[in-house]
């Protein structure tokens, strides 16, 4: 018998790792663009799994990427997956940049497609390289904790199996199964953030430091994302605690710990109806201020029009003036 090239090999094993907890009849549904990485968890899932499904999603932000998508699509069909879906969605007019709007039609898209095809989850093909490159990107955007933790092997219905997985090795086992992944331009691109990091930070960062230094960023996200789910665990008791007739009681919030007290403020903020996306550490230290720095200041604003103040021994909402 053969033996399984080990790039291949570890990519199945990823897969099988991942989803140990579901049916074997459970249907999980692949997200394919055609590139190496997400073409290589595609391949180990048909192979691994019962029933497996592909959605590729068409973008329309390059010229032929309907074609491309119905070249994966083809592909998958010929492979066996069932359903196959081409999802074609709108990325201009969104909020926010570029990526962040393309990434935001995409998960749409497939979380649509996972409930109507009524899937137990969705695989998507980030591997060890993307997830050393976020925790790089967070670092430069001062993130906190909580970008620094990276993505997340499982929340909601998708799933990332492959986030001990290096990106050489799903080039490796791509050529090992005679797969010929796409070259998405946009990965090399210079005016994308994380192209840069990709090409050139990274790189530079291994040739100084030693190929060690993406399976450290990596692993630091792991840590740092266990810290960040006790944090947040205990963040959520402490809310409760600090409510009070009018708001959240000062003394309570006071007697916390700094990194509690913060999480509690921003989780309040996020209940008064604050975007999560538009919600600034800037607009967390301020209403900390009206806790442990309070010196008769006004009204803290919060985005989306909120206004909180300190009243007596209370935080409580308020309306702005400019909004009465």
């Amino acid at each position: 018998m053969a033996r399984i090239p080990a790039p291949v090999a570890a990519v199945r094993s990823a897969v099988r790792r991942c989803l140990a907890d579901l049916p074997t009849d459970a249907l999980v549904l692949v997200a394919c663009s055609g590139g190496a990485d997400s073409l290589s968890l595609a391949a180990a899932a048909r192979f691994v799994l019962g029933r497996a499904g592909l959605v590729t999603v068409d973008h329309g932000l390059q010229e032929g990427s309907d074609r491309r998508a119905r070249s994966v699509a083809a592909w998958a069909r010929d492979a066996g997956f069932d359903p196959v879906r081409v999802s074609t969605v709108t990325v201009t007019g969104r909020p926010g940049g570029p990526e962040a709007a393309a990434r935001t039609a995409r998960y749409e898209a497939l979380e649509a497609a996972a409930g109507e095809f009524g899937a137990a989850a969705v695989l998507l093909g980030h591997t060890r390289d993307d997830q050393a490159e976020t925790v790089l990107l967070a670092l430069a955007r001062g993130a906190g904790p909580r970008g620094l933790s990276g993505m997340p092997e499982r929340r909601g219905v998708f799933r990332r199996p492959m986030l001990d997985v290096a990106r050489a090795d799903t080039r490796k086992a791509c050529a090992a199964l005679g797969l010929a992944p796409w070259e998405d331009p946009h990965n090399t691109d210079p005016a994308y953030a994380r192209s840069r990091v990709r090409g050139t930070a990274l790189p530079t960062l291994v040739a100084e430091l030693g190929p060690a230094v993406v399976g450290n960023l990596a692993r630091t996200a792991a840590l740092v994302a266990v810290d960040n789910a006790a944090l947040d665990e205990l963040a959520a008791a402490a809310l409760e605690q600090s409510r009070s007739a009018a708001g959240l009681s000062v003394p309570v919030l006071a007697g916390l710990l700094a990194a509690v007290r913060g999480r509690v403020l921003h989780r309040w903020a996020r209940e008064l109806g604050a975007p999560g996306g538009a919600l600034a550490y800037s607009h967390v230290i301020a209403l900390d201020a009206l806790v442990t720095g309070w010196h008769g200041q006004g009204s803290v604003f919060l985005p989306a029009g909120i206004g909180v103040e300190r009243r007596g021994s209370d935080l409580v909402r308020v309306v702005p003036a400019h909004i009465k």
